[in-house]
């Protein structure tokens, strides 16, 4: 059967998904999964880049053992994090992942050299303090010797791409996660580079989803028991869920719901307006030089934490926890640093309450609903924004990925946002990265038809409130 291969890898887990086109209707299967998580390697956080790389390649030797006969490979992962590449392939320095504190006061840095309006103005992108920017602006004040050593600088799934294939190429969507992406060339910006003291040889012309990163490495080709292109798809996972959104139309809102929310709307072109600056909204590239317009939430990521500081339940379980909680009324902002990556989750919320005298959650059930109440209401507040912003209304939201699978947090987000709730599909990222690589191989033609493909393979459900 021919069939196209998704490595979809986050922060939590990865996983390999073959896709196919079975009379009209798209189908995959998960053929392996993966845990992943940061590792501390002397008080720093970062990936254990080859343990991800070695679990890649067990993955690959799955397809060949089922038989299948593999037209393509895509790989996505989150965005923001790199590693410097030697001309020899070797690394110039150890992984750090985002949550890492190492870009503290980076920001006061940064400004010296740009202003924040200026620098948005130019990228598009909101101000988080582990945006690449702050990262590279932290090696090159605190590690320069790196930057001096290497050849490639490649995010998380370029290394993979590269690791597979020998071939060094930035992929777009990803590259805008970075903060160094001009709006207006989509390309990186050199002259920003410059300024902050970077070597812009380390970054190749980035490259649009639907490339051909190259074909598998001989020696790769032989473990695995095939050959096949690697392909770039929107390496970015927003990208590529957001790609796979099937109700995206001037009408419908996205919310990516996994560890992290992405929650907008797509644009044909960057909106770098002071309004938007002042509302911190994003600009990430989408397919076909689309921009994704949209905030970053913390997401899913909260009630996970949660979760694991509680004794062991069901989902139903913690949905009913939750309801018992439902009279508690205070109201957290969920993207406060607090709860970026806090050694207890409860406490965060505790010291968050008590910071901004409101009353402190007591109890699980207490704690548990206002994470939910408290995320219900941030998307309500970048609902009322992206309104403001563009003019329009918005009468529905598409809650796309494995966070749309949470009923208790869906019937909120609709009574609190007063807004028609649809949700589906749960494997959005997989299934833009495979629409990717079958857009690529002919097998599908237009964006426009791989979303109506997906709207009618998978279960896409109305939220009854």
């Amino acid at each position: 059967m021919k069939a196209y291969l998704a490595i979809d890898i986050g922060a939590s887990s990865g996983r390999l998904i073959a896709g196919y086109l079975d009379h009209g209707q798209l189908k995959m299967d998960e053929l392996h999964r993966f845990k992943n998580g940061m590792v501390e390697i002397d008080g720093h956080m970062g990936w254990d880049i080859d343990s991800i790389f070695s679990e890649l390649l067990t993955a690959l030797k799955k397809p060949h053992d089922k038989g299948l006969e593999v037209q393509s490979i895509g790989i996505d992962t989150w965005g923001v994090d790199y590693f410097l590449i030697k001309e020899d392939g070797s690394l110039a320095e150890r992984s750090y992942a985002y949550r890492d504190s190492r870009t503290e006061g980076m920001d006061e840095e940064l400004y010296k050299i740009i202003p924040l309006p200026e620098l948005y103005e130019r990228t598009g992108i909101q101000k988080l303090m582990f945006n690449t920017v702050y990262q590279l602006l932290e090696q090159k004040l605190h590690r320069p010797e790196a930057l001096e050593q290497a050849a490639h600088f490649l995010m998380v799934p370029d290394y993979l791409n590269y690791r597979l294939t020998g071939s060094a190429k930035n992929e777009y969507t990803n590259a805008t996660t970075a903060q160094l992406v001009n709006v207006n060339t989509n390309d990186w910006d050199y002259e920003l580079l410059e300024k902050m003291g970077i070597p812009t040889k380390l970054f190749k012309p980035v490259c649009k989803p639907g490339t051909l990163c190259g074909m598998l490495k001989p020696e790769i080709a032989a473990q695995v028991g095939f050959n096949a292109e690697v392909v770039m798809i929107g390496s970015h996972d927003t990208a590529s869920a957001v790609i796979a959104a099937p109700l995206l139309s001037d009408d419908h809102i996205y919310l990516s719901s996994g560890t992290w929310s992405l929650m907008g709307i797509e644009l044909e072109h960057a909106n770098t307006s002071a309004k938007s600056f002042a509302y911190n909204f994003t600009n990430e590239g989408g397919y076909d030089y689309r921009f994704r317009y949209l905030k970053n939430i913390m997401g899913m990521w909260i009630l996970q934490n949660l979760r694991k500081e509680f004794p062991p339940m069901t989902f139903e379980e913690s949905y009913a926890l939750a309801a018992e909680g439902s009279y508690f009324k205070s109201v957290v902002d969920v993207n406060d640093q607090l709860f970026l990556n806090p050694k207890s989750m409860k406490q965060a919320f505790v010291t968050y309450c008590e910071q901004h005298n409101m009353p402190a959650p007591q109890t699980n059930a207490e704690v548990i609903y206002c994470a939910y109440n408290s995320l219900a209401h941030c998307y309500q507040k970048v609902v009322a924004e992206i309104e403001e912003l563009t003019g329009r209304q918005f009468s529905a939201i598409n809650i796309i990925g494995g966070g749309c699978q949470d009923k208790f947090l869906n019937k909120l987000i609709a009574q609190i946002t007063g807004k028609r709730i649809f949700t589906g599909p749960i494997e959005a990222t997989a299934l833009g990265n495979i629409c990717v690589q079958m857009i690529k191989d002919k097998t599908l033609f237009s964006l426009q038809e791989a979303r109506e493909v997906i709207a009618k393979s998978f279960a896409i459900t109305e939220v009854q409130v």
